[in-house]
């Protein structure tokens, strides 16, 4: 019996995976990490959810010249229809990357700590969104999609509790 040649059989698993990447780019977003105190008193975070049904927060791509503050309250006020806010702490980034065709995508995204103002109940998501809500701090802890925004919003409730916002 004739074995096979082990390096052929890796070629040809390899020739089965994707098409190569032709390039890589890197991209920037941010958004905010935004609360309220319900009439309780009780700290809300408000998260939307997204065409994929996964829960995160309002954010997107910074335009050139934009300061990655202003593209969060630019986002958050065309996201969420929130128009009154108050930009407090940036939090931190958040880093990935992801596959679009045949390009490697190296996204930054910057988070800040923000404070909805006004009428906080009175929102009109962008029509992609499949939902909005405000969430008690902990469940929004427990339903983001991505870990890395939840050890944000963790800080973020820290600053909120040790500056008494």
């Amino acid at each position: 019996m004739k074995r096979p040649k082990p390096i052929a059989g890796i070629r040809s698993l390899v020739n089965k995976r994707r098409p190569i990447i032709d390039e890589v780019v890197r991209e920037t977003t941010s958004g905010g990490i935004i609360f309220r105190r319900n009439p309780q008193g009780a700290l809300q975070i408000l998260l939307i959810k997204d065409a994929k049904g996964r829960w995160t927060i309002p954010k997107g791509h910074v335009e050139p010249g934009e300061e990655p503050k202003a593209t969060a309250e630019r986002e958050i006020r065309e996201e969420t229809g929130l128009q009154e806010m108050k930009v407090y702490n940036w939090l931190g980034k958040v880093n990935f990357r992801y596959r679009r065709a045949h390009t490697l995508v190296l996204m930054t995204m910057h988070i800040y700590l923000v404070e909805g103002k006004g009428d906080t109940d009175k929102l009109h998501g962008e029509e992609w969104l499949t939902d909005m809500q405000w969430l008690l701090a902990a469940d929004a802890v427990d339903k983001i999609a991505y870990d890395d925004i939840g050890k944000l919003i963790l800080v973020g409730m820290k600053k909120i509790r040790d500056n008494k916002l």
